[in-house]
């Protein structure tokens, strides 16, 4: 404990430090348990940053539904997810800084009940110095990040002996969870967040009667660099295939004019949704607006999954899944590597590395029944161990029994 409480004060000391630097006052309350508390017992969530409280929001929703006077705080180690939360109509802040003070100082002055954490943020004095359960969702354990917790000796064990229930991100994670001294008792089932994603009901009757969806293939969230490749392999396939529909979704709109003149530089027409321009005749159809991309998943039976051609890691591939459409990727899925093995390993989905590899992979999928069985497996594979509700019943059932 010596060794953490040694680090952890240098970064405190840093992280403190900068905020000064910037006048940031109310930070630096906030990071130390200070600041305005409201009245009456809380349940304290934690989560780091956006991406993390955004794959909770199924759970938290689910939970505030069967506890309905529940009082949540909310903390996030940055201030856009502080923002997030607080657009949900949630009680948020930013996270204290696990000094063993400020842990016990915002436990005791916001009367926290229960704790649940996300992912990899098990911060010792505060799971430790909790009152009441500690409670882990989408629990995340590396292999590097495993070894670097045995410089601590045996704290992590100390740690997760103070855990009544975690649920892990994906097998590997609790595997090693087990191994590092997770009690059996408090071993839940395996899902990640990013799993229980639901499909919103979003729909445009226009453009579902101008796409027929066997016939239509949607590029996902593309970068700078791969809309080329994507376009070229569009190109490539309609020689075979004259009927293919292209709807290409940049990451960022502003790129629409780069991507409609490398369009046109493969000969290819397009229409731009951000400018009203009707799809009809157009052989690539630009998705250049934003909150948009679940219709564009329900229209494409076909979806490459970008961020995986550049240097991003790769997007989700749970969310086209829950459409039950066939996926196809690049080779870089850092950012989902557990759930992209899944698919590669049971063919699932199309692994490409180039325009050929991805018309190849296309042009494989030409047949409705193709797409069809291809999206089933992908939803069936990646489909979470329990689902919203189960996993709100388990904490609410360590609740009670703490509570009692």
């Amino acid at each position: 404990m010596l060794r953490y409480r040694l680090l952890l004060s240098l970064f405190a000391a840093i992280v403190l430090g900068r905020a000064a630097l910037k006048r940031d006052w109310d930070g630096i309350r906030a990071r130390l348990g200070h600041g305005k508390a409201q009245p009456g017992a809380h349940v304290w969530l934690h989560a780091a940053s956006n991406g993390e409280l955004a794959s909770a929001k199924p759970v938290i929703e689910a939970l505030l539904a069967a506890r309905p006077g529940m009082k949540l705080l909310v903390t996030c180690n940055s201030q856009s997810g502080v923002a997030l939360a607080q657009s949900w109509g949630l009680c948020a802040r930013l996270a204290p800084l696990d000094l063993a003070r400020a842990s016990k100082r915002l436990h005791r002055r916001w009367n926290v009940t229960s704790h649940i954490t996300m992912e990899s943020e098990l911060w010792p004095n505060r799971l430790l110095s909790c009152p009441g359960p500690v409670l882990v969702l989408g629990g995340r354990l590396t292999e590097s990040t495993a070894k670097g917790w045995r410089f601590f000796g045996g704290l992590q064990a100390r740690v997760l002996h103070r855990v009544a229930f975690l649920s892990a991100q994906d097998p590997d994670s609790r595997d090693r969870f087990v191994a590092a001294g997770l009690p059996k008792a408090a071993q839940g089932p395996v899902v990640d967040l990013k799993a229980l994603y639901t499909p919103p009901d979003q729909h445009d009757a226009a453009l579902e009667a101008e796409f027929s969806r066997a016939r239509t293939w949607l590029a996902a969230s593309t970068h700078e660099g791969e809309d080329e490749t994507v376009l070229a392999a569009h190109a490539a396939a309609r020689k075979q295939d004259p009927g293919l529909r292209l709807i290409l979704a940049p990451r960022h709109p502003h790129r629409a004019e780069q991507i409609t003149r490398l369009a046109a530089a493969q000969g290819l027409s397009c229409a731009r949704r951000s400018l009203g321009e009707p799809p009809s005749g157009a052989e690539v159809y630009l998705a250049d607006t934003l909150g948009e991309m679940a219709l564009f998943y329900r229209l494409a039976g076909r979806v490459f999954i970008a961020g995986t051609l550049t240097d991003r890691g790769g997007h989700t591939p749970y969310e086209p899944a829950a459409f039950g459409d066939a996926l196809t990727h690049g080779p870089d899925v850092r950012n989902f590597r557990v759930p992209f093995r899944l698919l590669d390993d049971a063919g699932a989905a199309l692994p490409i590395e180039d325009a050929a590899g991805l018309a190849a992979a296309l042009l494989s999928l030409t047949e409705e029944k193709a797409q069809q069985r291809a999206g089933a497996a992908a939803r069936a594979l990646l489909a979470p161990e329990a689902s919203a509700d189960e996993l709100v019943s388990e904490l609410t059932q360590h609740m009670d029994a703490a509570a009692k």
